[in-house]
């Protein structure tokens, strides 16, 4: 499917009374500290940043790594590019409560990252919240990137500019289906501790919790 086309499905499937590109809308207490405005971070594997994704710019790319059948068996947006699309379009024309990014590693993109406010999030229904606990979810898009120690890095950078960046965040939490085993191993050597199992839907998860610790206070 070529682009215009890809485009053109889009159009036609959406909701017309949204814009037809919604940016990310936030309040001016926006609820994620302004993800966008994070900038670059060090990491052992590179220099690492999320970028808000951009529909119309990044749809193919994101759409062809939720096509991966490895990916495919947790994120459950395999299919046409429209389907990823509704998939993004929900939360850029959200309030901010969850910032969908490109993870961009050396000016490459590797992967898709989700940074969502997880005390505002259905999840809170299952855990015992705390205000302004922020969750992680992400894949890393090439076979080839994954199963070499890339997303455990990746994954305890973020952990820890999520809390430099977030004063109010005490805690970084994921719930990884626990079929996954190199993303649970992933989270386990990136700092994070296994906090219990919860019943979602769709899947059952490991919560998955990564504290602030006293050399991380404001």
């Amino acid at each position: 499917m070529s682009a215009t086309e890809a485009r053109a499905d889009i159009e036609d499937t959406l909701d017309p009374r949204l814009p037809p590109e919604p940016a990310m809308r936030f309040a001016e207490d926006d609820p994620l500290d302004h993800v966008a405005e994070w900038g670059p971070t060090a990491t052992p594997v590179g220099t690492f940043q999320l970028v808000p994704v951009q529909i119309e710019r990044d749809l193919a790319l994101i759409s062809g790594w939720m096509n991966d059948p490895a990916v495919a068996a947790y994120w459950h947006l395999a299919g046409p590019p429209v389907v990823t699309a509704l998939h993004l379009r929900s939360q850029l024309a959200g309030d901010g409560r969850s910032a969908p990014c490109l993870g961009v590693l050396d000016g490459t993109p590797i992967g898709y990252w989700e940074i969502y406010r997880a005390d505002l999030d259905p999840l809170a229904r299952h855990y015992p919240a705390r205000p302004h606990d922020t969750g992680i979810h992400l894949l890393i898009g090439q076979p080839a990137d994954r199963g070499r120690g890339l997303g455990s890095a990746l994954l305890e950078a973020i952990a820890q500019l999520i809390l430099d960046r977030r004063s109010a965040c005490a805690r970084v939490v994921a719930e990884p289906d626990i079929r996954n085993t190199p993303s649970l191993s992933a989270f386990l050597r990136a700092g994070f501790r296994v906090s219990g199992e919860v019943e979602l839907p769709g899947k059952r998860a490991a919560l998955m919790v990564r504290e602030r610790v006293l050399r991380d206070a404001p």
